[in-house]
């Protein structure tokens, strides 16, 4: 691969404007439902001032070229009253259950469900917050949730920190299907210790943002690695029961883009998309700004061998 090649997009990078007057979306999470695509998103508060009030967006697409915000969630509760982020979006039996963490409340940022039939208009769980991890290993928080459909179980990907709320870490709980997906109904699969955690020296201090794919014969998982604009990049790793975790490669599979492209500050928080044709998607987010704005874009995977690739704009397919 040479030195400035780009991910090939689907289309042009989208943020919403409505919030800040420039284009900031992150944490994408896309599902194909109701004859459109759904793009659940985190959109900041009011002001770059303003650290509290990050909600949920939703925009629609027709082609998963062009996609314009329909809605924005409301707080559900007092737990998500001073903001909501980082949706991850899955169609269980025809309806759509989302999951998403709260935000600004540090150690006590949690899981929270909702449903929908619509995909636009939704119910909380009562029992919200559903989850946040036990462990002497973790700080007992819960964000960044991604889930999959695996038989008769939903596996959750969640991300913690350690006691020192130093270093992010990521690991895995599953809820059967059909159960009402709250407190009492997760099952942590990580109990000693992470499912993964920053080994890489790319990685630095911080694996997140999951997004799980199972084949029907093992799982897949894109995650970044290194916080925001460090630069954040993603990796992939893989497992045969979702509690233990091997990676793909010691490379990113999504580098940061070359100087002067969109992405130049980071590849991040990526989101998975099977569609009804199989053909297969990464959202990722990025920005060339350090964090000025933020926009999400697509890129079409090929498995090969259980291997996931991507296109280049420039160069061959780097896996």
């Amino acid at each position: 691969m040479s030195d400035d090649a780009s991910v090939r997009l689907l289309g042009e990078p989208w943020g919403d404007t409505s919030r800040r007057g420039r284009p900031y979306a992150k944490d994408p999470s896309v599902i194909r439902f109701g004859g459109r695509y759904l793009l659940y998103c985190s959109l900041p508060s009011a002001s770059d001032a303003e650290p509290e009030g990050w909600s949920i967006g939703i925009a629609e697409s027709g082609d998963l070229v062009s996609w314009r915000t329909v809605a924005v969630l409301p707080p559900f509760g007092d737990y998500d009253r001073s903001g909501a982020a980082a949706p991850g979006a899955v169609v269980v039996d025809g309806r759509v259950h989302l999951f998403f963490q709260t935000y600004g409340r540090g150690r006590e940022d949690s899981i929270c469900h909702a449903v929908s039939d619509d995909g636009l208009t939704f119910t909380p769980n009562p029992e919200n917050p559903v989850f946040r991890p036990s462990g002497d290993w973790t700080c007992g928080r819960a964000i960044d949730a991604d889930l999959v459909v695996a038989g008769d179980w939903l596996l959750l990907a969640w991300v913690t920190r350690d006691p020192t709320m130093t270093t992010q870490l990521l690991g895995t709980s599953r809820a059967r299907i059909g159960s009402a997906y709250g407190p009492g109904d997760w099952e942590q699969l990580s109990v000693d210790g992470p499912a993964l955690a920053p080994e890489l020296p790319w990685e630095q201090d911080c694996i997140e943002a999951p997004a799980l794919r199972w084949d029907g014969q093992r799982f897949t998982m894109f995650y970044a690695g290194a916080y925001n604009n460090a630069p954040q990049q993603i990796g992939w790793a893989t497992s045969p029961d979702g509690r233990t975790w091997t990676r793909g490669s010691d490379e990113p599979l999504v580098p940061a883009g070359p100087e002067g492209s969109w992405n130049h500050s980071e590849s991040g928080h990526p989101g998975y998309l099977r569609d009804e044709d199989g053909r297969e998607y990464l959202f990722f987010q990025g920005n060339p700004d350090d964090g000025h704005t933020w926009m999400i874009a697509a890129t079409e995977l090929a498995f090969e061998d259980g291997r996931p690739t991507v296109q280049w704009d420039r160069g061959r397919p780097v896996r």
